[in-house]
């Protein structure tokens, strides 16, 4: 664990850098799209110098990567409000639309993926295996816009745009449903599929046929020797589309006008907001990694063998 720590801080410094890099060639001037098309070239100049984008490189990268660490992001030059609250109270909007969706659709994706192997070959299994590959090459913004032609302007069942759901269980569906619904297309294809993997590999290992040899009923061997190991490999990938749901919002949340942090990265970007931008990417990639990092020692604590394998 604690190598692959250090790994994961070599990368984030790695991602830091390129980010930065990414941020600098954008085309546009952050004065000129602050002041607008009319402003006049010294206005903008000036601008510019306040905002110390006419530094040397080095120095910009190394006062942004160090407010970073210390917690001075800077105040957004588009929202004038500081960055670090802004950033932290959209990511957490993001990780409610993100929770809800793979609490809503994780369950569900397992059980059809077991109940795919245990019938494999047949047509549950076939038919499983295309819905789940053309949910997953479906793009977000096809599906996105087509929930949203026919169950908000076409049937009115639901909201056009998303906010923040209060405590009203009800306002919770109302409000994250429909934006959740493109998430949980791609989150079915991909977790499905890994659980169909898993247990068919789980049914087909000595330890399944050993149980079955002695004489276990059916559901005990698939309870207690197929689920407990074909499972291991799913955490990972709920992990890793976790780590997606997060950084992968800026089209559901553009679409639906739900005040997440891929909405905000959206903007930004087109603001040349940098402050903004560079720090909630980066605050992306650590939370990925992180996630990836929790994933790894679940995975290690489950399967004994990883754990005493050095």
């Amino acid at each position: 664990m604690l190598k692959r720590l250090g790994l994961a801080l070599i990368t984030l410094f790695l991602v830091s850098v390129i980010l930065f890099a990414i941020a600098q060639v954008m085309p546009g001037d952050v004065g000129r799209a602050i002041l607008g098309p009319y402003a006049s070239e010294r206005q903008v100049e000036a601008l510019d110098h306040n905002l110390g984008v006419d530094r040397p490189l080095l120095v910009r990268y190394w006062n942004w990567a160090g407010g970073f660490v210390s917690g001075r992001w800077g105040k957004s030059y588009l929202m004038d409000e500081p960055v670090l609250p802004l950033v932290t109270r959209r990511l957490l909007n993001s990780l409610i639309l993100g929770g809800f969706a793979l609490v809503l659709i994780a369950p569900f994706s397992i059980a059809i993926g077991v109940l795919a192997a245990l019938k494999e070959g047949g047509w549950f299994d076939r038919s499983t295996a295309v819905v789940g590959l053309s949910l997953i090459a479906l793009p977000e913004f096809a599906s996105g816009i087509a929930v949203l032609v026919i169950f908000a302007v076409v049937l009115g069942w639901l909201p056009v745009s998303s906010h923040v759901p209060g405590a009203d269980p009800i306002d919770w569906f109302r409000q994250l449903l429909l934006p959740s619904i493109p998430l949980m297309f791609v989150l079915f294809g991909y977790i499905s599929r890994m659980a169909r993997a898993g247990t068919v590999e789980a049914l087909h290992a000595n330890y399944t046929r050993t149980a079955i040899l002695k004489g276990l009923p059916r559901r005990v061997v698939i309870w207690s020797h197929v689920l407990r190991n074909s499972l291991l490999p799913t955490i990972t990938v709920i992990g890793v589309q976790t780590g997606y749901l997060v950084g992968g919002l800026v089209v559901t949340e553009t679409i639906f006008s739900y005040p997440g942090i891929g909405k905000l990265v959206f903007d930004s970007a087109i603001g040349h907001d940098l402050p903004v931008l560079q720090s909630a990417v980066l605050l992306i990639a650590i939370l990925y990694m992180l996630l990836m990092l929790i994933s790894d020692i679940i995975y290690t604590l489950l399967n004994p063998r990883i754990r005493l394998s050095a």
